[in-house]
């Protein structure tokens, strides 16, 4: 019976402890955070996690530690939101659009506006975040908020008239699949990993994806043609367990805070770069031909696309959400 007294003693602890997260403060003091995070190192989700955690180490003056997680090595792709909420990871950074209909604020971000870039898009997103501090994030503080660039279409063949694709099979993902449904295009959704040799076998004539992807995935390989169209972005946050969040120091809370907008603005001008600079590289270096979209197709592409918007309209108001407002404020200059 003692034994059984101490094992439940033990389990008891044990249930504490996680109900508790994940933070821990070390011998000396430290504070110390995990952050999961799911896409590979080199790409700008993770680029970006390993700046906030450079600067948070630095202006806390060593205070907190913060151990990163990239490539799904602690939580997948779909187990994040969750895995902080339940104390797995103290952080971490997911893609709303992975859970459809689960965070229906932040859906309007990923809508059809035709966002200039990944820096105007993300400082929308994270304006909008606060200003409406939506119930899909009860669970959890935020503490960032960034999309990746507007979408652009990549292509094997010449794409001609963007308002007709004449069911081109193109890889893609989130609102983009219905945008291009729209435009009469034969989307298809597929993991990244799975589109070179896609594209290599012609099961695919391209992908509509942000620009970076030309170089870093080599599809300017396959690619010949890209068509800078302003498409859907995709949009991501960076979310802390409540219970971490409050057992930090005031002051330590505060340097969060500050880099709420600055992670924001820094990651959408870090990515833009990127996707330029990665095009000029498939240009140089593989001769591909890219291309804008003119004003007059792109309110023609706009005028195709506008049902998105009235569904996600109709489709929200059931939960109390007033989605024309949402899309007003995302499109106000």
């Amino acid at each position: 019976m003692k034994k059984l007294r101490m094992f439940a003693g033990v389990c008891v602890s044990v249930v504490l402890m996680l109900a508790a997260g994940c933070t821990k403060e070390s011998d000396s003091g430290v504070i110390e955070l995990n952050y999961a995070n799911f896409p590979p190192p080199e790409t700008f989700p993770c680029v970006q996690m390993e700046r906030w955690k450079e600067e948070v180490e630095k202006r806390t003056g060593g205070r907190v530690k913060i151990r990163t997680y990239p490539g799904g090595t602690l939580l997948g792709a779909k187990e994040i939101y969750d895995g902080v909420v339940g104390g797995t990871a103290d952080i971490g950074n997911f893609a709303m659009s992975y859970q459809p209909g689960r965070f229906p604020v932040s859906e309007a971000a990923d809508l059809p506006h035709f966002f200039p870039s990944s820096k105007v898009a993300s400082m929308k997103l994270a304006r909008m975040l606060e200003q409406e501090n939506p119930e899909e994030f009860a669970e959890v503080k935020v503490l960032t908020a960034f999309t990746c660039p507007p979408g652009v279409i990549m292509s094997s063949n010449p794409v001609g008239d963007v308002t007709d694709l004449k069911h081109a099979s193109l890889r893609s993902s989130g609102t983009s699949l219905d945008a291009l449904k729209l435009l009469g295009a034969a989307p298809i959704a597929m993991p990244q990993s799975d589109v070179p040799d896609a594209l290599h076998k012609g099961v695919i004539n391209g992908i509509v994806s942000s620009g970076e992807v030309m170089q870093d995935m080599n599809y300017a390989v396959y690619c010949k043609y890209v068509v800078e169209a302003r498409l859907p972005v995709i949009s991501f946050a960076v979310v802390m367990n409540r219970q971490a969040w409050e057992k930090l120091p005031p002051d330590i809370q505060q340097i969060f805070e500050d880099l709420y907008y600055e992670q924001a603005e820094w990651t959408g001008a870090y990515v833009d770069q990127h996707v330029e600079d990665a095009l000029k590289w498939s240009v140089e270096t593989h001769g591909v031909q890219i291309t804008q979209v003119s004003e007059a197709e792109l309110a023609a592409v706009r005028e195709k696309l506008s049902p998105m918007m009235e569904a996600y309209i109709q489709r929200v108001v059931s939960k109390g959400i007033d989605g024309r407002k949402l899309i007003e404020f995302l499109q106000a200059e």
